[in-house]
Parts: C-alpha cells; sequence; structure tokens
C-alpha cells in the first residue's frame, strides 16, 4: 500500500455528524462511502472541515444538509476528538455532533467525493473510517443517556404520534423493555406530552389517541 501524503501542515478543525433516526423498531444512522484511498473499503459519518470564519455548529449544519436535504432538527455537539493519528492526511480534530430525525430522508444526496449515502442499523454498521466507530459509540450512549433526563426524544418522533410509538422509540435506544403504565403516568405528570384530541385507526385495532410533545426545546427533566 501506498504512503499517504500528508495535506495540512498545521492543525486543522472539522466537525462530524452522527445522525441518528428510528425506522421500523431500529435505531439507525446515516453513513457515506469513502472513495479517497487508504479509506475506500469504508464507510464514514458525514463531515469535513470547518471554513474560513464559519462556526462549528454552522459546519455542521451545512454537512447536515448537504448529506439529507434537512434543516432546523435538534442537533447538538458531543466531543472533540483530537488524537494526533487520527487522520492519515494531517492533524485534523474533529468536534463531533448529534442530529436526530424524525423519520429516514428520503432524498439522501452526496457529492463526487463519496461514492453513496444510506442509513444502517446501529447493529449493522460496516467497517468505519478514520475514529468513527469511536465516535458513534459516544453518539449511542449519550443518546441512551440523554432520553432519561431530558425531553429529546421529540427529535426522533413526528408532529404528532401515539404514546406507544413514543414508548417504543424510549424501548429501541434503550435497549429494554418499559413499564407501560408507569411510563405514560410519568410523561403525563411532568406535561411532557399533550393530547390533541385526534385519533389514527390502524387496521381493525381500536382507534389511538395521538399527542404531541409540549415544547420542541430541550429542557432538563427526570423522564425515567
Amino acid at each position: 500500500m501506498s504512503a499517504v501524503k500528508k495535506t495540512y501542515a498545521h492543525a486543522v478543525i472539522a466537525t462530524d455528524v452522527v445522525i441518528f433516526t428510528v425506522e421500523h423498531g431500529v435505531l439507525k444512522v446515516l453513513l457515506i462511502a469513502m472513495k479517497k484511498h487508504p479509506h475506500e473499503k469504508h464507510w464514514a459519518l458525514p463531515g469535513g472541515l470547518a471554513r474560513g470564519e464559519e462556526g462549528l455548529e454552522d459546519t455542521a449544519n451545512r454537512h447536515l444538509f448537504d448529506k439529507t436535504g434537512v434543516r432546523d432538527v435538534y442537533l447538538e455537539q458531543l466531543a472533540t476528538f483530537g488524537d494526533p493519528k487520527r487522520d492519515p492526511f494531517g492533524r485534523v480534530v474533529s468536534v463531533a455532533y448529534m442530529a436526530l430525525l424524525p423519520s429516514p430522508v428520503l432524498r439522501l444526496k452526496t457529492t463526487k467525493e463519496y461514492a453513496g449515502v444510506a442509513w444502517f442499523p446501529i447493529a449493522k454498521v460496516p467497517s468505519l473510517a478514520y475514529d468513527h466507530k469511536k465516535i458513534l459509540q459516544f453518539a449511542c450512549e449519550r443518546l441512551a443517556g440523554k432520553l432519561s433526563y431530558t425531553n429529546i426524544a421529540y427529535g426522533l418522533l413526528p408532529k404528532e404520534f401515539t404514546l406507544s410509538e413514543l414508548q417504543s422509540t424510549y424501548e429501541i435506544v434503550l435497549g429494554h423493555r418499559l413499564d407501560k403504565r408507569n411510563f405514560r403516568k410519568k410523561l403525563l405528570v411532568l406535561d411532557l406530552v399533550k393530547s390533541t384530541k385526534k385519533y389514527r385507526r390502524k387496521g381493525a385495532h381500536r382507534p389511538a389517541e395521538l399527542y404531541r410533545f409540549t415544547r420542541h426545546t430541550p429542557m432538563v427533566v427526570e423522564v425515567l
């Protein structure tokens, strides 16, 4: 294998965005297929270098929009990853972010730099470039942890949903079942969700009441 020529003489700043969604009962992450040597057989988290005077959150939002076509979704900074050897092209310090989407985006897109873009179940993630396996693991732990003490589950659900769908989302991320009665009682007592007074019928089942979150901004609250 030929040596990789260093591109950056000095340290540069980049962002990598861990984009989560839940589809058909599975937590998924968005990945892009690499083309550049030595990672041409790997996938990676969407990301790239920050531009000139661009703020880091602006950089993360730009990469999020470039790969998914969406804006104004839940986005938070995770951590900084700065191992000098994390990038073969030079010293690249990455500030990682986590984004939550309420449903898989159908209009996924990429650029000529990459070979493709796709959603992958967390349990079936392919080989990742750089230190992205470490970043993804960190993000999964952060997501599960924050569901217990914040309301950020709103980022993974549509505007209207059933309580069963809400509980299912928690269980999918946490990896274990929750007591139905206690979970619903806690949500209503905390005023995290409220009824829309509308119902959805699915097949021959009794119509299910639809709810919505009372607020769509992050809030610290003991959910579990």
